[in-house]
């Protein structure tokens, strides 16, 4: 497999956008986000979206050439209208006021309307923390999820991302987690792999459990811990849809589809200034401490290392190159 620096990921995938359609801006914030996923070995989030991206700049279903408008209706409330583009762009406007909102008040919330999806939340939330502030983010999804105990779908994987700052500008903690067993793209790549999924991921459309994964795509996926992520997928889609004024789930179609209705997903962000209480890093230490009792004990995302150059298909890098017209 060849090896690809991080640079040359990132410069080819902005081509890649650019020739399809999104303006120089646009494509950079996009390319960022891909560049990341690609670099803590998010696969997901990487560069396995690049076709769908470019696929929906050239139907319209994502706008490559929007600016998106940044509000402040309350003191602690900041909206972004994404005008139908991508998330990555609207959230790079719309950060530096909702940090300035947080330190002002303790607490801002950013609210990113009518985007595209945001595929990796931790991208997000990230973000946040290290600019000193802790991140919780959420976001929905194209409806998969059936009630424990139902078959019809009613939201989607709707992930929630929890970003902590070491107070040196740089991460104590970070979880990015769909409200499902996996992610939805674990199973649409077991398929594409013409392999099998564990039992306990999915049900297939008469709610059995199922290891097939086109049964799984045809079912639903099943809520982590039963009623209790069942319960967390619900907040999400709540707060991601009912703050921004997105699409609920079941009204969204497929991510990956290459036409059809924008997304108009929403992503919703909680900015908290740890300042406002003196004992936050005191007790996130004494915490720390206690996970680390344990050989094998560690604290999300304080594992995590980013590679560079990273190792890809061959199959993924020539259609990176002959989507940006390097081929």
């Amino acid at each position: 497999m060849p090896k690809i620096s991080l640079d040359e990921i990132q410069s080819v995938t902005q081509a890649a956008l650019e020739k399809h359609g999104a303006v120089s801006w646009i494509a950079e914030e996009v390319s960022k986000a891909v560049r990341k996923a690609e670099a803590v070995g998010n696969r997901i989030c990487g560069l396995y979206y690049l076709e769908s991206y470019c696929q929906q700049l050239k139907s319209g279903r994502v706008k490559g050439n929007v600016d998106p408008v940044v509000t402040r209706p309350q003191s602690g409330t900041i909206i972004v209208d994404a005008k139908f583009g991508f998330a990555q762009p609207a959230f790079s406007c719309g950060l530096p006021e909702a940090l300035l909102a947080a330190k002002q008040n303790g607490i801002a919330s950013l609210a990113v309307c009518h985007a595209h999806t945001c595929t990796s939340l931790g991208y997000f939330t990230e973000q946040i923390a290290r600019q000193g502030l802790i991140g919780l983010g959420m976001t929905n999804a194209s409806s998969i999820v059936a009630p424990p105990g139902g078959k019809t779908r009613v939201i989607g994987t709707n992930p929630i991302a929890f970003s902590v700052p070491d107070g040196e500008g740089g991460l104590a903690m970070q979880f990015d987690q769909s409200t499902t067993t996996v992610a939805l793209g674990k199973i649409t790549m077991a398929k594409a792999a013409g392999e099998r999924i564990p039992k306990g991921w999915a049900l297939d459309r008469e709610g059995n459990p199922t290891t097939d994964p086109e049964a799984a795509l045809a079912g639903s996926l099943v809520s982590m811990g039963g009623y209790k992520g069942w319960g967390f997928g619900l907040m999400a889609e709540l707060l991601a849809a009912g703050m921004t004024g997105g699409n609920i789930s079941r009204v969204v179609k497929p991510l990956k589809a290459p036409e059809g209705a924008p997304h108009d997903l929403g992503l919703y962000c909680l900015l908290i200034d740890p300042s406002g209480s003196p004992a936050f890093y005191d007790r996130l230490h004494q915490v720390a401490e206690g996970v680390a009792q344990d050989e094998d004990g560690r604290i999300p995302g304080q594992s995590k290392v980013e590679k560079d150059p990273i190792e890809l298909e061959q199959a993924v890098w020539s259609q990176t190159l002959a989507l940006a017209g390097h081929g």
